[in-house]
């Protein structure tokens, strides 16, 4: 792999800042304009509430939360995660089903070192989150991956499922809405989703980070809803529907209304785990029950039809320039995936290179599809601005038109 990336080492905010370097002097009088990261904060457009920030400077301010916190979390944080996941639960979550995390990678490698065991492994989507393979080689849980389908909106390959697991298979992961595809799971789907995971005996976590950031046709389902089916480890955080991915808030959630993670010895090591991990602020773990129980509901309409926007606003560009194309609309989530097609360009070999490239032509930051597990794909950040998107794809299509293949006519 070229410019000093290769697939052993590649992450997310490695390639970005690789990119972000490549952009030389000259260009950088042209504004750098990056949709490759998924925080949306670097938007003015994209701010939290105030109820947010007012609970957090009260919380502060009051001189009472300096202290460390539980390891687990403060009670009335979690708490208030319990009641504000139970909404759209058959059953309810308790405070003991709930531990409070440093954001949702956190949650992550909880999850990842929890379930391994030697020989172990752990089904994982491609294309997917890369911060799973990187917990996974970190605990030395064999990771076997599942590709997403992209003519059926990304659902996951239950055939490959069934093909690809044994009885050592501890998990299978769910992330919905998608990151990076953009998708929203049916209900229909991750029903079967449960039955095949319940079939073969493993439980399901559910990366949920994005959870009610779904703005087509198909409503968000917390794969929690299926718990009584299968067992199922929900991740979340504040971080993207409250668009404070900086206050590292997140949580680990058992999910699980038949018990299996009841057993005492289960919950002792989940509690010795987090007896060695440093939680988010006591501070701001105060805030939070106020942050969830008062947050409008015009806020998350706003944020909704502002990504709306945004996305459709990409879409409508992609089809102006030949060498990308997406096989599914976005539905959800901050990103989406395209196909990047090198038999029209002239002198790009790869994705890798094909953002290099446009980085240090163009100062426009795109993540390769080599980051996320689909070499040769593009994902496209759309939590920006209308202008921002704009100005990105016309700067796509010149660096296009400066690279497509020359047509001769044929005689």
């Amino acid at each position: 792999m070229e410019n000093g990336a290769t697939t052993s080492t590649i992450t997310i905010k490695g390639i970005l800042s690789l990119l972000m370097e490549s952009i030389s002097e000259e260009e950088e009088a042209k504004r750098v304009i990056s949709l490759g990261m998924g925080d949306p904060t670097l938007y003015s457009c994209f701010r939290t509430t105030q109820v947010s920030l007012q609970a957090v400077s009260d919380s502060l301010l009051s001189n009472k939360f300096h202290g460390y916190s539980p390891t687990v979390g403060l009670p009335q944080a979690r708490r208030a995660i319990a009641e504000y996941l139970s909404r759209d639960l058959p059953y309810k979550l308790s405070v003991d089903d709930v531990f409070i995390t440093s954001g949702c990678t956190q949650a992550i490698d909880v999850a990842l070192s929890m379930l391994a065991h030697p020989r172990a492994n752990i089904l994982l989507p491609r294309p997917g989150f890369p911060i799973y393979e990187l917990c996974a080689k970190f605990r030395h849980l064999e990771v076997r991956y599942v590709d997403l389908l992209p003519e059926n909106g990304w659902e996951i390959d239950l055939d490959a499922v069934e093909s690809l697991a044994d009885e050592n298979t501890v998990a299978l992961v769910v992330i919905n809405p998608g990151n990076p595809c953009g998708n929203v799971y049916s209900y229909q789907h991750l029903m079967k989703i449960a039955e095949t995971a319940k079939k073969l005996g493993f439980l399901v976590i559910a990366d949920e980070v994005y959870g009610h950031l779904a703005f087509g046709s198909k409503p968000f389902v917390p794969m929690g809803v299926f718990g009584s089916i299968v067992p199922v480890l929900t991740l979340g955080s504040l971080s993207k529907r409250w668009i404070v991915p900086g206050w590292r808030l997140g949580w680990f959630v058992t999910t699980d209304p038949s018990g299996s993670f009841k057993d005492p010895k289960i919950i002792e090591r989940f509690k010795k785990y987090f007896d060695i991990l440093g939680g988010p602020a006591t501070f701001i773990q105060a805030a939070v029950p106020t942050i969830l129980e008062q947050t409008d509901e015009s806020f998350f309409k706003k944020t909704l039809n502002s990504l709306k926007n945004s996305s459709d606003i990409c879409c409508d560009w992609i089809k102006e320039i030949p060498c990308i194309d997406s096989t599914h609309r976005p539905e959800g989530s901050m990103a989406m995936m395209v196909k990047l097609n090198l038999s029209l360009l002239e002198d790009v070999s790869d994705d890798i290179d094909f953002c290099f490239k446009l980085a240090r032509e163009e100062s426009v930051i795109l993540l390769p599809g080599t980051a996320v597990g689909l070499k040769n794909w593009l994902r496209i950040t759309f939590a920006a601005d209308a202008p921002s998107i704009e100005e990105a794809f016309k700067r796509i299509k010149c660096f296009y038109l400066r690279h497509a293949k020359t047509q001769y006519p044929t005689l």
